[in-house]
């Protein structure tokens, strides 16, 4: 009976530490995060998502799209620029909260980093832009995946796991992480992962 019992107990201590263990891996990167770590990015997280480091890290294709008034467009990134990739959808209501946040960082930071937002559930320019009219997004770069090249993208470098979802691509031109949802980009939390980046280059 007593074996019965240290085993129990041994499979509950077990259990314990297994059900434990995902917040202690995020305390630890907290900790590590503040305490000047510069190998691991800082903690940035929004409602339910968190960034998420992408790996193996690849290098950020050229985009075929179309502007917001049909003109063919080859999107890149640009070396010794951060430059963050949206992708979002005309149905999705987290978009439009999460537009005007990257337009007024655009806004802010237009010396420091690109933002692309890519819409990919329309072709349709009137469509489009009568979305992005009842926005704040005068300063935000807004293209139309009018010939699959962000789809086919989507499938390999930037998959598609929410709506909507932001890459984030470093100085090296490299994918490094992304996040779902509307992202507080303007916090001070989101602007400890953008200068981490700055200074990877």
């Amino acid at each position: 009976m007593r074996e019965t019992t240290r085993a129990h107990r041994a499979a509950l201590s077990r259990r314990s530490l297994l059900m434990a263990a995902p917040a202690l891996l995020v305390a630890t990167r907290a900790s590590l995060a503040q305490g000047g770590d510069t190998t691991w990015p800082p903690v940035f997280e929004t409602g339910r998502s968190q960034f998420t480091l992408v790996r193996p890290r690849v290098v950020m294709p050229v985009l075929r799209l179309q502007d917001l008034h049909g003109k063919d467009v080859a999107v890149a990134a640009k070396p010794g620029r951060i430059t963050l990739v949206n992708f979002w959808a005309t149905w999705c209501a987290a978009c439009r909260l999460d537009l005007p946040v990257l337009a007024s960082l655009a806004g802010s930071q237009r010396d420091q980093l690109d933002i692309v937002a890519v819409c990919t559930d329309t072709k349709d320019l009137r469509k489009v832009r009568a979305f992005l009219g009842g926005l704040a997004a005068q300063n935000l770069a807004c293209y139309v995946d009018a010939y699959g090249a962000a789809a086919e993208s989507s499938a390999s470098v930037f998959p598609l796991v929410g709506m909507p979802i932001t890459y984030l691509v470093g100085t090296g031109n490299r994918v490094e992480g992304y996040i779902t949802g509307a992202a507080e980009w303007l916090s001070p939390a989101g602007a400890r992962l953008l200068q981490f980046y700055r200074e990877q280059g």
